[in-house]
């Protein structure tokens, strides 16, 4: 697989074939969207954010964001994130290329100078590596350098398939019910001490896995639960 996504020609077939199947879903299916004047009352304020949305839920999150809107994602330097960034481009979604192992510095820099030119930026808190659905600090660090909030947001689907990886990716079946969940934002105060940075690291997680419990729940699904502890994350 590593070879095939390194190969430029065969990753832009199957690209394009990824976002025409992402489409597909979307277009075959019913959907519910739950909190969405949170991003809009944003939006219409000239104010952007970062929303964050857990690495599994990845596949439908171009859809959370209305397309008249700038908006970039941080996207990991691996050959799962190339891939990634090459399909989001399809739906007009810039790539932020690094993470808080990868890159990070830089990436950090790119995502303050998106939002303070008015960019909304996308990022994954438990990603590229885990554990699932357990948030790192970056997220809350950027928030607090740009001076913007974070918006906790999910996407769930009546009919999936959930892969075996760290992420329990979730794949969206077609003609599914689906439901959009956004969450309300979380300030992060520019002066926040580390005790500070902390709490709202975690109420950042609490946030996202209730939306993403709720989005669930909405379509039927039983919710993944997040994984216990760094250990248990790369046991799975």
């Amino acid at each position: 697989m590593k070879r095939v996504l390194t190969s430029v020609p065969v990753r832009r077939v199957l690209c394009r074939l990824g976002a025409a199947y992402i489409r597909f879903v979307k277009a075959s299916s019913r959907w519910q969207t739950e909190g969405f004047e949170t991003p809009q009352r944003l939006w219409q304020a000239g104010q952007p954010f970062i929303g964050a949305f857990w690495h599994g839920r990845m596949l439908m999150i171009r859809y959370m964001w209305t397309s008249e809107r700038p908006v970039a994602m941080l996207i990991s330097r691996h050959a799962d994130g190339r891939f990634i960034a090459e399909t989001i481009r399809h739906f007009g979604v810039s790539a932020i290329a690094g993470s808080s192992s990868h890159g990070g510095s830089e990436a950090l820099r790119q995502m303050v100078r998106a939002l303070k030119a008015g960019t909304s930026v996308g990022i994954t808190p438990d990603g590229p590596r885990g554990p699932r659905m357990r948030a790192a600090p970056g997220a809350v660090q950027a928030a607090r350098l740009a001076g913007v909030p974070l918006v906790p947001g999910a996407v769930a689907t009546s009919r999936r398939r959930v892969l075996g990886s760290w992420d329990r990716f979730v794949v969206a079946l077609p003609f599914s019910r689906g439901a959009f969940v956004w969450g309300e934002p979380i300030h992060v105060p520019a002066d926040a001490d580390a005790a500070r940075m902390e709490q709202i690291r975690r109420q950042l997680e609490d946030a996202l896995n209730e939306v993403t419990q709720r989005a669930d729940r909405i379509v039927g699904q039983v919710p993944i639960e997040p994984a216990t502890a760094l250990a248990d994350n790369h046991a799975e």
